[in-house]
């Protein structure tokens, strides 16, 4: 029994597969790199099929050109053989370089003069245009094409052989193959050049970005990365880079003021409350302690509701609107309940509401939002406040005025009122006044909700105009 040949188990390779273009196993690891590995690659695989492709139609020409001048000659003999005027000395045409015509029984009956004596090239009676190694009658070592054609005469079917050597064909294709093996390599070198100096001129504005990025820190914001001159994708990313980083610095000022803020509204009243509690403590008069326990209590009140604030706008800045559900709101019901639910105070409340204005948004911050322009008008206001609730179809906006007749806001002020902690003048007192912040959470939420708020310029008094996108069906 025949034995086989113990099988070799071949080892088995394992790791990380990479992407990207891989160089003998390398695997380039920055971009110019990769970039230029792969237009290396593709231009090497372009140049291989291109030549090849070059090739095979030069020598597809070459052939079919010999193939149509020796049909030719082969033709024009076959019709002289089958009208009786054969010759025995046959001339080659253009393109030829031997003509033979045999017999049925292998007779030469006419030949070219350098085929003179000799015998039939080929015992078979094949007709048709050929190439073939078998047939070499001038001994020149070359492949040969050979056209046989076969015509009817009297004496019998007469065959026709007209042949052409390929040398030339061979030599233009040799070559043809010399000129691509120098000339595809120093092409496929001066690409891979190419690509890597224009990458890198390319990349170089994107060093120069990472390096400034990477030197920008917390104290730094106010630097900038390089903006090209170039108005390409790089250019973009640079000015887009330097937009977010506007973005940040402003981000941290107001950061930084907005704890500075803070910590001195915090500072003053939790000064005082100590001393309260302090003076309370030792003091030996009942009535006064209670007095001072009621005023500590007091200032709790407002350190709550500034604490309130402080967290409803550390959620607004860290975008806490976008996660809450939004919901159908008549705002007409809210603004109506809202001013209806407030105690009477010393002024008198006036209303004008537009019946069904529907908004989509949060119901407690929109609540919260009237609330404080409210609280902001009964603060100001010497005998009214006036609330207008209207439907701007035309901008498919709810227009929400609420409006005081007291000192007005300075057209100077009219910004300034909404930054944190601000107060004007006739607002500076703690017991009075507000803690700052009212106002601006105000604007706030309208902007969450994709309105706004402004100052209006009114004759008299203040008015203060909230803007809500209205709901689908009321646009």
């Amino acid at each position: 029994m025949r034995r086989l040949p113990p099988r070799i188990s071949r080892p088995r390779i394992s790791g990380p597969r990479i992407g990207g273009p891989r160089i003998g196993g390398f695997v380039p690891r920055t971009v110019r790199a990769r970039a230029t590995a792969a237009a290396g690659t593709v231009l090497g695989a372009a140049l291989v099929v291109a030549s090849a492709g070059l090739l095979v139609v030069l020598r597809m020409d070459l052939v079919a050109s010999a193939a149509s001048a020796t049909r030719q000659q082969a033709e024009s003999v076959a019709q002289l053989a089958a009208q009786g005027r054969l010759s025995p000395v046959l001339h080659t045409g253009h393109g030829t370089d031997f003509i033979q015509a045999v017999d049925e029984h292998g007779t030469v009956l006419a030949a070219s003069p350098n085929l003179a004596g000799r015998p039939a090239l080929t015992p078979a009676r094949r007709t048709g245009s050929h190439t073939t190694d078998d047939v070499d009658p001038l001994h020149e070592h070359h492949r040969q094409r050979l056209t046989a054609v076969t015509a009817d005469t009297p004496g019998g079917p007469v065959t026709v052989y007209a042949g052409a050597s390929l040398r030339a064909a061979d030599e233009a294709l040799d070559i043809t193959q010399a000129g691509l093996a120098v000339g595809c390599p120093l092409l496929l070198l001066t690409g891979i050049v190419v690509t890597w100096r224009v990458t890198g001129h390319a990349l170089r504005p994107v060093e120069a970005i990472r390096a400034e990025v990477d030197a920008i820190t917390g104290r730094d914001l106010h630097r900038r990365v390089p903006e090209p001159g170039t108005a390409d994708e790089i250019a973009r990313l640079a000015a887009t880079m330097n937009a977010m980083l506007d973005r940040l610095e402003a981000a941290g000022r107001r950061q930084r003021q907005f704890i500075a803020d803070a910590s001195h509204e915090l500072r003053s009243p939790l000064a005082v409350l100590r001393t309260q509690l302090e003076v309370a403590d030792t003091h030996p008069d009942p009535a006064v302690r209670a007095e001072l326990v009621h005023g500590a209590l007091q200032d709790t009140d407002r350190l709550q509701s500034l604490a309130t604030d402080l967290l409803l706008l550390a959620r607004l800045d860290a975008g806490g609107a976008e996660d809450r559900p939004r919901q159908r709101v008549d705002l007409t019901a809210l603004v109506a309940d809202t001013v209806l639910g407030r105690s009477a105070g010393p002024h008198r409340r006036t209303t004008d509401l537009a019946p069904g204005v529907a908004v989509d948004g949060i119901p407690l911050w929109l609540g919260r939002l009237l609330t404080n322009l409210l609280d902001n008008a009964d603060r100001h206001a010497s005998g009214t406040v006036r609330v207008r609730l209207a439907a701007d179809r035309a901008r498919g906006m709810a227009v929400l005025d609420v409006e005081d007749d007291g000192p007005g806001i300075p057209p100077a002020d009219h910004e300034r009122v909404f930054e944190r902690f601000t107060r004007l003048d006739d607002a500076r007192s703690r017991d009075e006044g507000g803690s700052g912040l009212g106002l601006p959470i105000a604007r706030d939420i309208a902007r969450h909700h994709g309105g706004t708020l402004s100052v209006t310029p009114t004759p008299a008094g203040a008015r203060l105009t909230a803007t809500l996108p209205l709901a689908a069906k009321w646009r």
